[in-house]
């Protein structure tokens, strides 16, 4: 039983080893939503919109432009960006007497909070849809104007490197507010867990191109003539659906 209690007192203990935690509760609730919001809503919603363009058992290309990883993908990104947007709020006057160590985690919490709101300004100028499902037809993300090919590699790019920024400013909060031993612990299994989906899923071919999976594979489409935009973005040439499990798209064939 001393055994036991004492490996919980070492993991309730802070990452100092000191006796005692103490945290002010504006600094706790800071910490609590920024960690919801980059820690948890923002991946899930990067997963979302990378790998569940096309499910599982989505007959695909017979079935397009399935919008569940959309609806998923932005709630989780606005939710994000509101919780973030709040957590900032608690540490907006507490910026006075701060050491080197909390004076980056705030820098870069602050580009952070500042790539958050570029994601939602960028994603209402995207431009317009259009396709043969639209009475308009033509449209910025249908036709692959330059200003939706703008769009795409800048939010993509932004998306990841925010992503990389928040786990920073994550580590060094924990650092800085000296966090009990099981809170970076907890948060490194789910991100291990999250990186250990990202890896299945993309090795799996589950990153199809964001063109073909609303209009489908035809070359005849104006999108389909581009190279996709973001690494690791699978195309498929023919007409060939995603199988379910581990099925995949790649190289134009299906991979079991």
């Amino acid at each position: 039983m001393n055994g036991n209690h004492a490996v919980i007192d070492w993991w309730l203990a802070p990452l100092s080893g000191a006796a005692t935690h103490a945290i002010a509760p504006w600094a706790a609730w800071h910490a609590r939503l920024m960690v919801l919001a980059w820690g948890v809503l923002v991946p899930l919603g990067v997963l979302a919109a990378r790998f569940y363009k096309v499910t599982p058992k989505q007959r695909w290309p017979q079935q397009l432009d399935n919008p569940a990883w959309w609806h998923t993908h932005r709630a989780a990104q606005y939710s994000g960006v509101l919780v973030m947007s709040v957590g900032a709020a608690f540490a907006w006057s507490h910026g006075q007497g701060l050491t080197p160590a909390a004076r980056l985690h705030a820098g870069l919490g602050w580009v952070v909070v500042a790539a958050g709101w570029l994601q939602v300004l960028g994603g209402w100028s995207r431009g317009s849809k259009g396709g043969p499902t639209d009475a308009q037809v033509r449209g910025d993300h249908f036709d692959m104007t330059p200003r939706r090919i703008a769009f795409e590699r800048v939010h993509k790019t932004l998306g990841y490197a925010a992503l990389a920024a928040a786990a920073a400013a994550i580590g060094l909060g924990l650092f800085v507010s000296d966090a009990p031993r099981w809170m970076p612990a907890m948060l490194g299994v789910f991100w291990a867990a999250l990186a250990a989906a990202f890896v299945r899923l993309q090795r799996a071919g589950r990153c199809v191109d964001t063109y073909q999976a609303i209009w489908g594979p035809d070359m005849r489409l104006p999108g389909n003539g581009r190279v996709p935009i973001g690494f690791g973005v699978r195309r498929c040439p023919h007409p060939h659906p995603l199988s379910e499990g581990e099925g995949a798209i790649q190289t134009g064939r299906i991979i079991r």
